[in-house]
């Protein structure tokens, strides 16, 4: 036994670094090291920093270009550790680094994604939404939509009366959404709204102002954990007829299609509030809605808004290098808050209609989605369709995409086109830039 400890303490050495505050070392060693290295814990050196309220260590971590969007074995990323120990300096660092590192990762799909773009043929597709629900009443006022795509060289514009679908609110509108990969990225990503005339570049950077406030609603509200688990999932032909059943095949629009029932999706969410107290869980409602409507955007009388201010840090953890390395995988010792926790889980059936017809493939629509998914409902397709999928292109999908709410998506119509408009990814003359039009993007 001591023989394996003595190996296990010595295989970290930046997560040992951290655990006892060796600043200096883990500032030499962060450039020989894999920074992103996971222990048995599946925790990253940045979350062990986080955990421990090593700021310094953080700093450092973050300079060399730690990872923040990934997730220990617990399911939690070192930003939400960050929210837990309330140190709000570290959250802001945290928050900066998470959108420059998405920022980065974007550009470097991007060659790829004009390359496939322009190696596709020019179309014209019709995407159909309805959302329903198996709550009585609800389904009447849930949305339904018809997405409009066009696509010419590395241009896409999708036409949408659904402006964004979360959390049972929605907004409606007459929008549309061009992307022109031969642009300079400050320009590829245009919103107009078509009925106010007016358009927004969709900015790859947010204001001091933006991050603040995106900081006090992380600290204000529940750390929340939601996937879809699809390591159970199976897929099973849908039969139809009642004495003799066989499998069942339909036309969708003009597509043959096999239907396929899905079973195992489980839907699992996970919250955490042991940084909020009483008095917050009773005022978390009010400010929730005050920070989304954008009430702090400005000073008001001159003044800036009040902010969060940092926790009190948790007790020191008494746990040693050793203690913690040793402990079996999913036995993390405590380095934090205690946990107040709450786990749920749903299971879901979904129906997907399969044909080998469709001119696209599944590749090509994930090129396409990747370009339209700041749109909630869309980035939830593109999950999906990421899925390992029966043959054939996925021309109706029944999918859960809240636990009340199921979404139908019909691919309704689809030609190759040579004539399509050039200036369908122009924005018009009579349009005036709002940079807040869609505060959200």
């Amino acid at each position: 036994m001591p023989m394996i400890m003595a190996q296990d303490s010595d295989k970290y050495p930046l997560h040992r670094c951290v655990f006892r505050g060796d600043v200096r070392s883990l500032a030499i060693l962060s450039g020989a090291y894999d920074i992103s290295e996971k222990d048995k814990q599946g925790n990253t050196p940045l979350h062990l920093a986080v955990m421990l309220g090593r700021k310094e260590c953080v700093q450092v971590l973050l300079a060399h270009g730690a990872p923040v969007k990934v997730k220990n074995l617990a399911g939690w990323s070192p930003l939400a550790e960050a929210i837990s120990y309330g140190d709000r300096q570290t959250i802001s660092s945290l928050v900066r680094k998470l959108q420059q590192q998405a920022r980065e990762q974007m550009e470097e799909r991007r060659p790829n994604l004009v390359a496939a773009l322009h190696q596709m043929g020019d179309f014209y597709m019709e995407l159909k939404w309805d959302f329903q629900s198996w709550v009585p009443l609800v389904s009447r006022v849930l949305p339904s939509d018809i997405c409009k795509i066009h696509k010419s060289g590395a241009s896409i514009r999708m036409d949408t009366t659904l402006v964004d679908f979360n959390d049972m609110r929605w907004e409606r509108g007459d929008i549309s959404f061009i992307f022109n990969g031969d642009q300079k990225p400050s320009h590829s990503l245009t919103v107009l709204d078509n009925k106010a005339k007016l358009f927004q570049r969709v900015r790859y950077e947010e204001t001091e102002l933006e991050i603040e406030d995106e900081v006090d609603i992380l600290m204000s509200s529940d750390i929340m954990a939601a996937q879809m688990s699809t390591k159970n999932i199976t897929f099973s032909r849908a039969q139809t007829g009642w004495i003799f059943r066989e499998d069942k095949r339909e036309m969708v629009g003009a597509f043959h299609a096999d239907f396929y029932q899905i079973n195992g999706m489980v839907l699992e969410s996970r919250k955490r509030r042991e940084h909020l107290s009483e008095e917050d869980l009773q005022k978390n409602k009010a400010i929730m809605e005050s920070l989304t409507k954008g009430s702090s955007q400005g000073f008001k009388n001159g003044e800036p808004p009040m902010r969060r201010a940092s926790l009190n840090p948790p007790p020191e953890s008494n746990i040693t290098w050793d203690e913690y390395i040793v402990a079996p995988p999913g036995q993390c010792p405590l380095l934090g808050r205690n946990l107040v926790y709450k786990e749920s889980s749903k299971s879901f059936k979904a129906v997907v209609a399969m044909s080998p017809d469709f001119p696209l493939t599944v590749d090509m629509l994930l090129n396409v989605l990747e370009v339209i998914t700041p749109f909630k409902h869309l980035s939830k397709l593109r999950q999906f369709v990421l899925m390992k999928l029966p043959p054939g292109f996925p021309v109706k999908i029944d999918i859960p995409i809240l636990p009340t709410v199921t979404a139908k998506i019909t691919f309704q119509e689809f030609a190759y086109r040579h004539d399509i408009d050039p200036e369908l990814f122009q924005v018009p003359s009579d349009y005036f830039e709002d940079p807040m039009r869609f505060p959200d993007l």
